[in-house]
């Protein structure tokens, strides 16, 4: 991997320099003056701060800044250098991600892969695909993150007892990357760094509290309580895509029945489309399994738009129930605002006006008075934001 410097972990030496890197990252290059204000810093102290940061390289000084009246003063902002891998993987895909170091997406690229091949293939493509970007868009790799789509013990950088991921139980993937990139390494649930992604650079940028809801191969929730992701105990908040809806309902993943995964995820919608159209009930749906040879959950969504009443029908009862358990959340934490995203929110506006119906009918009006429910802003470069984010928080963290 062409990553210069990698190794070589500078890191904040106090927390005003911790503050002082999240500030720049968050708002941009600001002037000395500014950034002494926001930091409540005497002048000083601010300049003793950033001579540290330049010296370790993750500070620049240069330019003027907007004049105040007197002397200018100077514009500080992150290097231009920082370089970040940001991993986001799926069910079946993979995304990597390089970034700066306010977390824009400077080269990106995905393939296919199914996470049930296990830790080593699945961890050697993002190792690859990493390579590949940092070619494109070189610098000085400071830190990594990456989102995983199971539970995580945030803590220890490993999955514990993924349903959908035979062989990573508490495979330790952070400890593996940071030996592979010399750098440190955060791994979190993949929702959370969906909804990381969304509060930083999203349609709910600057929220202090949402729910992000991802509906793909799996569904799952990311929680932002206080602009903190909430994880729980074990890590396992969230985990709303096995919420039990019927005692009698279609087999699920993780082994039980009747989960909402087992109605709604993707695989569940392929699999009822497939019912649908090898039993005659969708012309749509039939003539889309007769060209392709398998279904989707974007087959179904181009069935509903064109018309099919079956395939809108499995879209309005799918949406129906993920909205009866984002009611729930929605009456139990009061967000301010709900985020869908995912491969199956492509489904759009008609699942959209379910969701909505089902929670605004079942959530008490002083909830959903002023609650937007929207789609992904981010879409499929959520998961990589967030995943750089949290890599920039611990890359920027007091050592």
């Amino acid at each position: 991997m062409n990553a210069q410097g990698a190794g070589q972990q500078p890191g904040a030496r106090s927390r005003q320099q911790s503050r002082l890197l999240a500030l720049l990252r968050d708002e941009g290059p600001m002037s000395r003056v500014a950034l002494g204000e926001r930091l409540e810093l005497p002048r000083a102290k601010l300049a003793g701060e950033l001579s540290r940061l330049v010296d370790t390289g993750l500070v620049e000084i240069g330019g003027p800044a907007a004049s105040r009246g007197g002397r200018r003063s100077t514009l500080v902002h992150l290097a231009d250098d920082l370089r970040f891998v940001a991993a986001d993987v799926g069910a079946t895909s993979v995304n990597v991600a390089i970034t700066d170091g306010r977390c824009e997406v400077l080269a990106s690229q995905s393939e296919d892969c199914e996470v049930r091949m296990g830790p080593a293939p699945v961890l050697g493509l993002v190792v690859e695909l990493a390579g590949r970007v940092l070619d494109k868009a070189p610098g000085r790799l400071v830190g990594a993150g990456i989102g995983l789509p199971g539970p995580v013990s945030f803590r220890d950088g490993m999955p514990v007892a993924p349903p959908i991921m035979p062989g990573w139980d508490r495979y330790p993937v952070r400890d593996e990357l940071a030996g592979i990139w010399g750098c440190p390494v955060t791994v979190d649930n993949d929702v959370n760094v969906m909804a990381l992604g969304e509060r930083h650079a999203g349609v709910a940028r600057s929220l202090d509290d949402l729910i992000f809801v991802k509906v793909g191969t799996g569904i799952g929730c990311g929680i932002v309580l206080g602009g903190r992701v909430y994880r729980g105990v074990a890590g396992t908040a969230g985990d709303i895509g096995h919420i039990r809806l019927d005692d009698y309902g279609p087999a699920c993943a993780c082994g039980e029945v009747g989960c909402l995964e087992a109605y709604f995820g993707g695989g569940a919608l392929a699999r009822d489309a497939l019912t649908l159209a090898r039993s005659g009930r969708s012309a749509m749906l039939a003539e889309a399994l007769e060209n392709g040879g398998r279904l989707t959950a974007q087959d179904v969504g181009e069935a509903a738009v064109a018309g099919d009443f079956a395939a809108a029908n499995l879209v309005r009862e799918g949406g129906r129930r993920l909205g009866h358990v984002v009611a729930s959340l929605v009456s139990f934490l009061n967000p301010g605002m709900v985020v869908i995203g995912g491969g199956v929110s492509r489904l759009g506006h008609p699942l959209l006006a379910e969701v909505r119906s089902s929670v605004y009918r079942r959530s008490l009006p002083l909830a959903t008075g002023n609650l937007p429910i929207v789609l992904s802003e981010l879409g499929e470069l959520a998961g990589v934001t967030g995943a750089a984010w949290s890599a920039t928080d611990r890359a920027f963290a007091t050592n």
